[in-house]
C-alpha cells in the first residue's frame, strides 16, 4: 500500500477512523486501535477520546503481535469477550459487526461467515484469552487457536456485509471503481 493500511483514505477518510466509525456505531465500548505499522504517524489519524496501543513486534510478526496487544490491553477490564476487527475490511460495516458481537460472553468464540465461507469479525470470549494470546505466533492472529474447532459459531453476515480485503493498491482501487 505504499504505507500504513490505517492511513489509506477510502472515500476522504482514513481505514482507522472508518474502522472506529464502524465499531461505535455497533454499539462497542471500548474501542481500543491496535497499531503497529506506521504508529508515530498513525495515531494522529485517530479521533480525540480513541484508544489506542502499540503492538510491540508487529514487525516481524504482524496480526499475531497486534492480536496479544489488543487482549492485554483489555485484561484488566470487565469486558467479557473482545471483537477482532480488521482495518482492511471497509465492506464489514456496524450492522456486521453487531451481529457477530451479539455472541459475546465469556465461553463464546464466532466468526463472522459470507456465504459459509468464515473470516472476520472474530469474537472471542473472556475464557479463551489467555489461550489465544499463547496461541498467537506469526502474521494469523489466533487462526491457529481456531482452527479446527466445533465450539465456533460461524455468524452469517453476508447479507449486510463485504468481505474484501483491502491488502493491495489493486484491492483498493477495485474498492474504489465498485459502487458500495
Amino acid at each position: 500500500m505504499g504505507g500504513p493500511k490505517a492511513a489509506v483514505e477510502l472515500d476522504g477518510e482514513p481505514l482507522v477512523r472508518r474502522g472506529v466509525r464502524a465499531l461505535r456505531g455497533a454499539g462497542l465500548d471500548p474501542v481500543v486501535v491496535v497499531l503497529g505499522a506506521g504508529l508515530p504517524g498513525t495515531a494522529d489519524l485517530l479521533e480525540p477520546g480513541t484508544s489506542w496501543v502499540p503492538a510491540p513486534g508487529w514487525d516481524t510478526e504482524g496480526q499475531a503481535a497486534s492480536l496479544r496487544a489488543g487482549l492485554d490491553a483489555l485484561a484488566g477490564s470487565d469486558a467479557v469477550a473482545v471483537l477482532v476487527a480488521l482495518v482492511d475490511t471497509p465492506g464489514i460495516g456496524p450492522e456486521a459487526l453487531a451481529r457477530v458481537a451479539e455472541r459475546a460472553r465469556p465461553d463464546a468464540l464466532a466468526r463472522g461467515a459470507v456465504g459459509g465461507r468464515t473470516g472476520h469479525p472474530v469474537l472471542v470470549g473472556r475464557d479463551h484469552w489467555k489461550a489465544v494470546r499463547a496461541a498467537a505466533t506469526g502474521d494469523a492472529g489466533a487462526r491457529g487457536f481456531l482452527r479446527g474447532r466445533d465450539d465456533v459459531v460461524a455468524v452469517e453476515i453476508g447479507d449486510v456485509a463485504v468481505d474484501d480485503d483491502l491488502d493491495t493498491p489493486a484491492d483498493l482501487q477495485r474498492w474504489r471503481e465498485t459502487a458500495r
